[in-house]
């Protein structure tokens, strides 16, 4: 297991920096380096690893939420309002949507099968976008019409919707009824889960109060607390949880008491960001099965740039009215198409459970993320400093 520890680091970080050196995101070079060490590619990782790749992925999308949270100003995410909500399912409904138009004439699918790889391609990557909000936040890019933290907040929450419907769609095919209680858990399962994640933080912020502990053990604990906000999301069977959500209002909630504290603590998940990130798209791409992109052929390709299309004409719609000038609607547009985490995690689920369009759903996953993750990236990281105006 060390071997391949190192292995993902090594190769992580060179292929990193050599996208890095040509001005390409440096995350690119990350889900190649997975390719390659994958078992798909050379196979150079232990099964050990693999075994635990969900987790390591999962504890890294933790300390991006954690993150997040520290720099999310609450005063400016109820200034932005209503586009912030919208963020959260229209641009996802307007994907499905645009699966459900393509993917019968390009792919041959049923609506069912459709509107389940409709659900899985649907959610936004938080890996990909979450980061790039907050240099945007610390670099004051945006922040006066509140357009990372509008993002920030819908591409955590946009993920849980997603996540519901491929359940119910899913649910379908194996001759399920859809359950319209879990519709209605979408929106108690977020504000449980804030109000979950507020407590928590309040908690914290009295412990740090009380007891004079340095910044490494605070940091030590709020990595615990996250850890739990996430399990109680996947034991809570009879209380819809978000424990993601839960974990980023933590994070606002330590820095609404204690902006200074706050920023402290965040000097040093930034730092552990750094090898998180390699750990989570190396691992990404560890999960890209090569072989299956060389026979989905050009449909597959012309299918994700359509249904991306649809998202974006959603992102626009949530930002209609809101005062954004062309070029900030545009970045807004650009910034909520990048897709790995969730596709990267359930993308394979359909072929699990025997689904006729299991293979297609994975193939054309792996697809849009190798598509959508870079090339995503590279827009935000492009035109952010064109299209958004800094705060001086």
């Amino acid at each position: 297991m060390l071997i391949s520890i190192s292995v993902i680091l090594f190769s992580g970080l060179l292929l990193g920096q050599i996208c890095k050196k040509v001005r390409f995101p440096a995350l690119f070079g990350m889900i190649a380096a997975g390719i390659i060490i994958g078992p798909h590619g050379l196979d150079l990782l232990d099964g050990s690893i693999l075994s635990i790749s969900s987790e390591l992925r999962r504890i890294a999308l933790i300390i991006i939420l954690i993150r997040a949270g520290l720099k999310l100003d609450m005063g400016d995410l109820k200034k932005v309002g209503r586009p912030a909500v919208m963020m959260c399912f229209v641009p996802a409904c307007l994907e499905i949507v645009g699966m459900l138009i393509l993917a019968p004439r390009l792919l041959g699918l049923s609506f069912l099968d459709s509107a389940i790889l409709g659900a899985v391609v649907g959610a936004v990557s938080p890996a990909v976008v979450v980061p790039r909000m907050i240099n945007l936040i610390d670099n004051g890019f945006g922040t006066e019409k509140g357009i990372p933290q509008m993002i920030l907040a819908g591409a955590s929450v946009d993920d849980v919707f997603v996540i519901v419907m491929f359940t119910s769609f899913t649910g379908l095919a194996q001759g399920n009824d859809i359950s319209l209680i879990s519709f209605f858990n979408i929106p108690v399962s977020i504000i449980i889960g804030i109000a979950a994640g507020l407590a928590a933080g309040m908690a914290m912020f009295l412990f740090f109060t009380k007891f004079r502990i340095n910044t490494v053990l605070q940091v030590i604990l709020v990595l615990a607390v996250s850890f739990v906000l996430n399990w109680l999301e996947d034991v809570s069977s009879f209380i819809p949880f978000a424990g993601l959500i839960a974990i980023m209002a933590a994070g606002a909630q330590l820095k609404r008491k204690n902006a200074e504290q706050a920023k402290e603590l965040s000097s040093v998940f930034d730092k552990l960001w750094i090898c998180a990130e390699i750990f989570l798209f190396v691992l990404v791409g560890a999960s890209v099965a090569a072989d299956s992109v060389k026979s989905a052929g050009v449909s597959a390709v012309i299918l994700i740039l359509g249904v991306v299309i649809f998202r974006m004409a959603g992102v626009f719609i949530c930002v209609i009215g809101t005062g954004l000038n062309i070029k900030e609607k545009l970045f807004c547009m650009l910034a909520y198409t990048p897709k790995a985490t969730v596709q990267a995690a359930i993308g394979g689920l359909p072929l699990a459970m025997g689904l006729p369009c299991g293979d297609t759903v994975l193939t054309v996953s792996v697809i849009a993320i190798l598509i959508t993750a870079p090339l995503g990236a590279f827009a935000i990281d492009l035109t952010y400093k064109k299209f958004l105006k800094k705060i001086s």
